[in-house]
């Protein structure tokens, strides 16, 4: 097996769940969960590859999917914290929507039942790793180095202190969801631009592993980068060991979440203040 192809493919399959996990941080920092996750990256994958089959412009298709998921997230924070509903019923709602309008849009602007089909825009890679580390930087300066981050991080720790100050948490909380969705945008066009193509339920579960690598990660910025590279290696070690070894297909397939169902029990068992 050799090394650098794995790698790559490790990377590809990590850049949607790296950037749908940084998404998913900020609310996760702010004392709230954004579970709509898996939905900003599909809507952010149709809209992403419905633009660029008309423009032929990688710029426009990534600015398009990240103008998608972040309205789609915004509607999200207004049901959550100007509507109150339930977190959970509005982000399972948020899925079930996405899922289903990405199927009647395509069958309405193509004449398919789902699946688009465009030229793959090449040379994407390196460009996704290169903007998933400058994010990465300038999150970790944003979470630690200014008062947004110190305010972000005590909606979650002391939400009365802030209330004491005139500083309305709630705020915070829906910025944290805008930021979410904007990330998601991201790795959304990803999934589709790389492929060149979108097919319904594409996210294949990345936002729901998404919110594992999070936690996985200790909900610090190189513990989720961390994190979602091994999944992902996990996941490519599975795709490749189905043509290696003689081992039932639904073993080799369940590996990467089996792994995240170890990490997850191995990181719970750990002293809560060692991983601080």
């Amino acid at each position: 097996m050799a090394i650098l192809p794995v790698l790559k493919s490790a990377i590809t399959i990590m850049i949607p769940i790296f950037f749908a996990a940084f998404g998913g941080l900020f609310p996760t920092l702010a004392g709230t969960l954004n579970i709509a996750l898996e939905g900003l990256l599909l809507s952010g994958a149709f809209c992403s590859l419905t633009v660029f089959s008309f423009t032929g412009s990688v710029t426009a298709a990534v600015l398009s999917a990240v103008l998608t998921a972040t309205a789609l997230s915004a509607l999200h924070s207004l049901a959550v914290f100007k509507l109150k509903a339930d977190l959970f019923i509005s982000g399972l709602a948020i899925n079930l929507f996405s899922s289903g309008l990405c199927v009647v849009l395509s069958e309405k602007i193509f004449g398919t039942k789902g699946v688009v089909t465009s030229n793959n825009a090449n040379g994407l890679l390196i460009w996704y790793v290169i903007l998933g580390l400058f994010l990465l930087i300038i999150s970790h300066i944003a979470i630690y180095k200014t008062p947004f981050g110190y305010r972000l991080r005590a909606c979650d720790k002391n939400a009365a202190a802030l209330v004491s100050l005139g500083i309305k948490p709630v705020f915070y909380q829906t910025t944290a969801f805008l930021i979410s969705g904007f990330f998601c945008g991201i790795g959304g066009s990803f999934l589709s631009l790389n492929l060149g193509a979108f097919v319904p339920g594409m996210s294949a579960g990345k936002g729901w592993i998404a919110l594992a690598v999070i936690f996985l990660g200790v909900k610090k910025p190189l513990g989720i980068l961390a994190a979602a590279f091994v999944f992902a290696l996990a996941e490519c070690f599975s795709n490749y060991a189905q043509g290696f070894w003689q081992i039932p297909a639904g073993f080799i397939l369940a590996f990467p979440y089996i792994c995240t169902l170890i990490a997850i029990i191995v990181v719970s068992v750990i002293p809560y203040k060692k991983v601080q």
